[in-house]
């Protein structure tokens, strides 16, 4: 497995086991509105996290075997899911925070950081 496979792999297991622990908070905890909406909008940031990886590597590959980088990343399929969060926040107020979902919208983002940051650290404490 080559780097960018298990860079994909870290940042999908870090995420779900993210998802779980909402998942989690909603059952357990008073909170439910507030972990509703953080697992509304985790949920659509997971999906985009996966639409982001996916559209990446095929992207690579195209450049790879063509040399011309041809196509998008799906910016537009990305902001669609997130606004169809935020309606749905909106549609459905008394079971979603929606502040909420925009931080679970940036949740994917955050874990990208994260893990950027620990590679980083790892790779020069090996150095």
């Amino acid at each position: 497995m080559n780097e960018f496979e298990s860079m994909i792999t870290r940042q999908r297991k870090w995420m779900l086991y993210l998802l779980a622990l909402i998942v989690l908070g909603v059952g357990f905890l008073p909170y439910t509105r507030i972990l509703n909406g953080l697992l509304l909008g985790g949920a659509i940031s997971f999906y985009n996290l996966w639409l982001l990886q996916h559209k990446t590597k095929q992207l690579g590959d195209r450049v790879a075997e063509s040399g011309e980088a041809r196509g998008g990343l799906g910016t537009f399929s990305r902001m669609a899911a997130a606004v169809l969060g935020v309606l749905i926040a909106i549609r459905f107020e008394e079971n979603f925070h929606i502040i909420a979902v925009v931080i679970g919208l940036m949740l994917s983002y955050i874990i990208l950081g994260l893990d950027g940051m620990f590679r980083f650290v790892i790779n020069k404490k090996s150095r």
